[in-house]
């Protein structure tokens, strides 16, 4: 019955339905550990909601000042019950990962003090605000601060005697990106990061140790602050926002530092204090209440992906059976015609927007052209289906997301036909 409306209202072809649904039998085994790390992720979020007290009257809108907002401040000290933190900031107006990145940076790190990237390259946007791309003003680097990036070892993976090597009387931050970005190496796990942290503190306690948390929430067990770091930022619209936030960024951590943080945000003296939101937080807390399980179907979706483009004989990390850390997926076409191809077929998937083609363009951040596929509720939400990439060698596309398995599934189907269509691949 299924496979009959695939076939007739969807125009799937009986091949690709069949092809898919024996990489989905490669996948079971896998999934095990991932369900029980979603229920006790699940259990952790329903124990801070009943611990902070949530009430129906958290969910009321603020205006103007926002003071003595309830809403906001349920919603703070829930993300720092969730995610072990001293205290939390968490805020509509924090518009995108990379800004409450850039908020914590240009807040902690002073002229002369010397920054480290952990591993690798910083993701593409970030550079830009860093100074390693463009010819802005406002960047860390023209505001004296001293960068230094911590390349991959062979293995693709973060070299952590080489960064104990670049630490020095100067140094005073160290970034750790969970995810892979647009690279191709593995994504930093939890306990990676924690060694790492153990390794810097005996150094130096005093180094910041940061963690860009983006793709990677509920991914494991533990966050970052568990394992040692002092602030973690990421993006509600990605995991922890559950498909539902509409907008806003986080940032959890030690006091001190948020302190600082929300000094910038708004300003010294009013720090946490102000900030409105002139609708309903509910969307929010149901959001960060739906995240474990979300995220799990995310996963799901990718491990499904990993499995039908290795049988395919594509390189893809990570594998099937290869420990997962976030949400991405990433695959290697090594041909900017299939990538292209790839991505026009998740949009042709999606619910939002399944008519129009998205095309290869430039796009504010970025320092090549990108290909980005999105056909979702909330603009730019990546705890959706969507899937993108630069147009740069070796031409690798990055799938996350999917509110639930079925949309992937389907997704990686209708890109399978879009593919074999353009006479690109065979099954």
């Amino acid at each position: 019955m299924i496979d009959k409306l695939l076939q007739q209202k969807l125009d799937i072809h009986s091949n690709i339905i069949e092809f898919v649904e024996d990489a989905e039998a490669d996948i079971a085994d896998a999934l095990k550990d991932k369900g029980i790390i979603k229920e006790y992720n699940q259990y952790k979020v329903l124990h801070a909601m009943q611990e902070a007290r949530l009430s129906d009257r958290h969910f009321v809108p603020s205006t103007g000042y926002g003071y003595s907002d309830q809403g906001r401040e349920i919603l703070e000290e829930i993300y720092s019950i969730v995610f072990g933190s001293e205290d939390a900031l968490v805020r509509p107006n924090i518009v995108s990962g990379t800004h409450a990145i850039s908020l914590c940076l240009y807040s902690l790190l002073n002229p002369g003090e010397h920054m480290i990237s952990a591993a690798g390259a910083p993701y593409d946007t970030l550079q830009k605000v860093i100074g390693l791309k463009g010819d802005r003003e406002d960047t860390l680097i023209k505001d004296g601060v001293i960068f230094e990036t911590n390349d991959l070892n062979q293995r693709f993976e973060m070299d952590i005697d080489s960064l104990m090597n670049k630490i020095n009387d100067k140094t005073s931050l160290i970034l750790f990106q969970r995810s892979r970005g647009y690279d191709w190496r593995k994504s930093l796990s939890i306990r990676e990061i924690g060694h790492a942290i153990n390794s810097v503190k005996q150094i130096n306690e005093k180094i910041i140790c940061m963690v860009d948390n983006c793709y990677g929430e509920f991914v494991d067990y533990k966050e970052p602050i568990e394992c040692g770091a002092d602030i973690v930022a990421g993006s509600l619209i990605k995991n922890p926002g559950g498909g539902l936030a509409p907008t806003g960024g986080y940032i959890v951590g030690k006091s001190k530092l948020i302190n600082k943080i929300a000094n910038r945000l708004t300003c010294p003296g009013l720090g946490k204090d102000l900030g409105s939101y002139n609708a309903s937080y509910r969307p929010f807390i149901q959001g960060l209440f739906m995240a474990p399980h979300v995220v799990y179907e995310s996963v799901k979706g990718a491990m499904l992906c990993a499995s039908v483009f290795e049988k395919l004989g594509f390189e893809v990390m990570p594998g099937v059976r290869d420990k997962r850390n976030d949400i991405t997926q990433a695959v290697k076409f090594n041909n900017e015609e299939m990538l292209v191809a790839f991505c026009q077929g998740i949009q042709e998937a999606s619910p939002v927007d399944s008519n129009v083609l998205p095309i290869p363009g430039d796009m504010p951040g970025y320092q090549n052209q990108v290909i980005m596929a999105a056909g979702t509720f909330i603009q730019g939400a990546s705890i959706e289906l969507s899937a993108d990439g630069p147009i740069r060698e070796p031409y690798i596309a990055y799938v996350q997301g999917g509110l639930n398995y079925e949309h992937v599934k389907v997704g990686i189907m209708i890109a399978l036909k879009n593919l074999i269509d353009k006479k690109l691949i065979e099954l």
